[in-house]
């Protein structure tokens, strides 16, 4: 039952939260910051309420290694949400995002010393391929946007450059981050919410540096069209509503993850997100009309294929058809 549930959180919570992004981000572009901000003042001040007892409950990792987490999951959120000032559309960026098992692999190789098998490295160079696609198809696209002067095209493309560069900067940042966590976990034990609610409060006061912007974006917001909220008939201007509505789903989706890491295998973990991916893809493809070329969809596919060979989803399915009695040998 609560693996069922886990499943709806996450494809309800994670789909709805791309579709209340891309809302806020076609109607001001640089609003990065004040919605990572709003994200980290809901997910923490819970955390507060429900985690830590209104700080009463002290934490099982010191927080020392908490400080060395959050400085950089700070760094990735922010990082992730300004690359989209950057003309970063936002299926490219969904698809970047899911490169992240090559910036692990990387990581892994060079800081854990691990070794994997080839399927893993084909797995990791058919990502990369279909990033590379979908990247060098994006740039054709702003090149053809930009038909003005020369100099125009290419300022753009420079701009747009920097954004992907950020998000790759952020993909290694946000792999490292994943060892440190792992290293943590496996001195001190698991302690998933604690590490949620402290990743979310203890970096607030760096959203000091992005005040003015963030003041901005409210003023912006509090100009934008009215409307009546359902069920409730209060009228709000309606970025605002936006806004709340990314705030819960992204929190939803949150919670979703967290319930499945406790009861399900890491396996099935990383195949309901990688599904989530593809239908938030194809739902802003369609529903937004995103721009999205035959090779895009190419670029696309190989991602995703990749992805389920590093699962090792195949291997899984195989096993189970051949039934019960015979059983999977571990990988090593």
């Amino acid at each position: 039952m609560g693996t069922g549930l886990a499943i709806v959180l996450v494809f309800v919570g994670c789909c709805s939260n791309v579709v209340s992004l891309e809302l806020l981000v076609r109607q001001f572009p640089g609003c990065g910051n004040i919605v990572t901000f709003a994200q980290f003042v809901f997910i923490a001040l819970e955390g507060f309420i429900f985690e830590t007892n209104f700080g009463k409950k002290k934490p099982a990792i010191p927080l020392r290694n908490y400080v060395i987490m959050v400085t950089m999951f700070f760094t990735v959120s922010v990082i992730n949400n300004y690359a989209l000032n950057f003309n970063i559309a936002m299926p490219l960026h969904m698809i970047f995002r899911s490169g992240s098992l090559i910036a692990n692999m990387i990581l892994g190789i060079i800081i854990l010393k691990k070794r994997y098998s080839a399927s893993k490295y084909l797995s990791v160079a058919l990502i990369s391929a279909g990033i590379f696609i979908c990247t060098i198809m994006s740039a054709r696209q702003m090149n053809v946007g930009n038909e003005g002067s020369e100099e125009q095209g290419f300022y753009a493309l420079m701009h747009w450059l920097i954004g992907i560069g950020m998000l790759t900067f952020a993909l290694l940042m946000s792999a490292r981050m994943g060892i440190f966590q792992e290293t943590l976990y496996k001195q001190y034990g698991k302690h998933s919410k604690e590490a949620l609610f402290y990743n979310h409060c203890l970096p607030l006061p760096g959203f000091l540096l992005f005040s003015t912007d963030i003041y901005n974006h409210c003023v912006y917001f509090s100009h934008s069209t009215p409307t009546v909220v359902p069920v409730v008939g209060l009228t709000v201007p309606i970025m605002w509503l936006y806004l709340m509505i990314n705030v819960i789903t992204q929190y939803v989706c949150i919670r979703g993850v967290f319930i499945l890491t406790t009861e399900c295998t890491s396996l099935t973990v990383t195949l309901v997100v990688t599904l989530r991916k593809f239908l938030s893809l194809i739902f802003s493809i369609m529903y937004f009309q995103n721009p999205f070329t035959t090779w895009h969809w190419v670029g696309t596919a190989v991602v995703f294929l990749g992805t389920l060979l590093y699962t090792e989803v195949w291997s899984s399915v195989r096993a189970a058809l051949r039934g019960p009695d015979v059983k999977e040998k571990k990988a090593e």
